[in-house]
């Protein structure tokens, strides 16, 4: 009997034990602050904030956030070694420091696509490494795609593409593993019987009721945090501004609605652009919310990247076991230029 790690060792994937014992923080690179922040208006109507970390002289690399709409933390800053790369990080539009929050005019993927190469510019740095998870890498491939001139590598993480089955199954699938969450979550826009739970929920965020849109976008947040996690975690949604849970709402409500902003299976179609830079894609065993079965598809058409595969982990970066593979990820990029 055949199992995915007995079949896939010839295809360049690894099985790695996630070491759930190992807490965050002792696997992470220390705490920093940016040495250089600013705000980059890209249009009349978006504002974006950018800092940059690390060497002023290193190499560069971009981290890229999820969700369209979840903007940066400080422990963003912290997958990389700051002796040795200069830490180009940014708020998308509509997202954490970024203006206005929540925006969904003018926010598309070839917009933002947009926004990455005049942040480029704007700092003049002429190539780098690209980091991203879940909508991160989504936006990380769509970049290198129209731009791989200007790209070093790739770290991806829980990948995800936007199609319509990824789609599908974050509003309706994940409820097969966490019925409870999916009840409370459907609840809140269908409670009496079963309808188009995207459009009913798109009715609240992009209507004119502010309190019903905010029930609706603390209840996608609480919905989407319950399921990134393997072990159960504290609500992290919970604790977040209203400002925040708005954005991610709608901005990834937004982004399902239009799906993507993309034709359907461009960034597979059009991976053969960038197949020829070395990439890393860490991918939890039990991640939910971006099943493996889209990050081994993204690895069988992109010949020579790497595939690990985090033996007890969901989604979530600061799980360790993810967070000690893109760690490792950005040390091997580092000293050996190359995934391998």
């Amino acid at each position: 009997m055949n199992t995915l790690d007995d079949t896939s060792r010839q295809a360049g994937v690894s099985s790695l034990p996630g070491n759930a014992l190992v807490a965050l923080e002792s696997v992470l690179f220390p705490a920093i602050e940016p040495y250089r922040s600013g705000t980059l208006p890209v249009d009349r109507l978006h504002t974006l904030y950018w800092e940059e970390c690390g060497n002023p002289d290193g190499e560069p690399v971009l981290f890229l956030h999820g969700g369209p709409g979840g903007g940066l933390s400080p422990r963003h800053r912290r997958f990389f070694n700051p002796a040795h790369y200069r830490i180009v990080l940014f708020d998308q539009r509509g997202a954490g420091q970024s203006t206005p929050l929540g925006e969904v005019r003018d926010n598309t993927t070839p917009l933002l696509v947009d926004d990455i190469e005049r942040l480029r510019e704007m700092l003049g740095i002429q190539r780098w490494l690209v980091f991203g998870g879940s909508w991160g890498a989504t936006l990380a491939l769509a970049y290198g795609e129209r731009h791989p001139e200007r790209c070093s590598g790739f770290i991806l993480r829980g990948v995800f593409l936007c199609s319509q089955e990824e789609i599908d199954w974050f509003m309706t699938g994940m409820g097969k593993f966490f019925p409870e969450a999916h009840a409370a979550f459907a609840a809140e826009v269908l409670p009496f019987e079963p309808g188009d739970l995207l459009n009913a929920y798109a009715e609240r965020l992009f209507g004119n009721d502010a309190a019903a849109m905010l029930r609706a976008a603390r209840a996608w947040s609480v919905y989407e945090s319950r399921c990134a996690y393997l072990h159960p975690q504290p609500e992290s949604a919970a604790g977040d501004s209203d400002a925040a849970c708005l954005a991610i709402a709608r901005l990834e409500a937004h982004y399902f609605l239009n799906a993507g902003f993309m034709e359907s299976q461009a960034l597979l179609n059009n991976l053969e652009h960038i197949c020829h830079l070395p990439a890393c894609i860490v991918q939890g065993r039990y991640d939910l919310i971006c099943p493996p079965v889209t990050a081994m598809r993204v690895h069988a058409n992109w010949p020579g990247s790497r595939l690990d595969i985090i033996a007890d982990a969901g989604h979530a970066a600061s799980e360790p076991g993810i967070a000690a593979a893109l760690v490792s990820a950005t040390e091997q990029f580092r000293t050996q230029r190359r995934f391998g």
